[in-house]
């Protein structure tokens, strides 16, 4: 059922086989750097695996993240990649290798999922917007990434996927975050053809907020970034929660839930 670096690719879509990479050492898998004032850049560093999001750099990310949330002079966080991918999804080698273990690979799939899971929430709740800037691919577990993030530039050359069904592993988990993104018909169409669409179709779809010309999606997403970071500190940050909150609920406990954050928002 899994794609492997050394499958034959007669046997496995294309799409697919941009999730099938290999492991990578891990000693720097993220880098933290800060390119303007209130502004955190984190950038993806496995390029040699296509930024896969093995167990190792799903940790290093949460970590970031972390760092950056308890930093009162980070007001924005923008997540980029190096090299020819975005996010190539989960490390499907290492997901591989654990089914070789006695429980054919259960514990470390749940291990896995989980932590991922944390993340993907952990992007949602954190403090500062963050905004993805997305340069090539961005599949499975990394389109999932490009949808939990509060906004999205991407290159005119991106393209998105979620190509488990493929593989016969059903991108359930990325489906929850590109539910709330997207709509259920686009997200049902990506999830059961598992075929890329372009940066114009997913900029139409909802999945992005700007479209730029290939090679330029980190210099606009740190501009966005420094018009947001000019903002008053806690209006943005209690604005992102109360947006989050009234997500989803009965229109009359998402009034209740603004009218609410208004109220308390005058003592700003």
């Amino acid at each position: 059922r899994w794609a492997s670096a050394t499958s034959p690719a007669s046997a496995v879509p294309d799409s697919a086989l941009s999730c099938a990479i290999m492991s990578a050492p891990e000693s720097a898998p993220i880098r933290l750097t800060r390119p303007a004032p209130g502004v955190a850049l984190v950038t993806l560093m496995r390029s040699s695996a296509r930024n896969a999001l093995s167990l190792g750099m799903i940790a290093a990310l949460d970590a970031a993240l972390a760092q950056c949330a308890a930093d009162a002079s980070t007001h924005v966080v923008v997540i980029a990649a190096e090299g020819p991918a975005f996010c190539a999804g989960h490390d499907l080698r290492e997901l591989t290798a654990a089914r070789n273990e006695a429980d054919g690979g259960r514990a470390f799939y749940e291990k896995t999922f989980a932590a991922c899971a944390a993340l993907m929430q952990d992007v949602v709740n954190q403090p500062q917007p963050v905004i993805a800037a997305i340069e090539g691919v961005a599949t499975a577990a990394g389109c999932q990434l490009v949808a939990s993030c509060d906004l999205a530039v991407a290159g005119e050359a991106a393209k998105f996927c979620t190509p488990g069904v493929d593989i016969g592993l059903f991108c359930s988990t990325p489906a929850v975050a590109l539910a709330r993104n997207v709509g259920r018909k686009h997200t049902m169409e990506l999830l059961l053809t598992g075929e890329f669409i372009n940066a114009k179709d997913a900029l139409a779809m909802g999945l992005l907020n700007r479209v730029v010309p290939a090679g330029g999606a980190l210099e606009a997403a740190l501009a966005l970034a420094k018009k947001i970071a000019g903002k008053p500190t806690a209006t943005i940050k209690s604005g992102k929660q109360t947006f989050n909150a009234q997500l989803g609920r009965p229109l009359n406990e998402a009034y209740d839930i603004a009218s609410r954050a208004m109220v308390e928002d005058r003592k700003s």
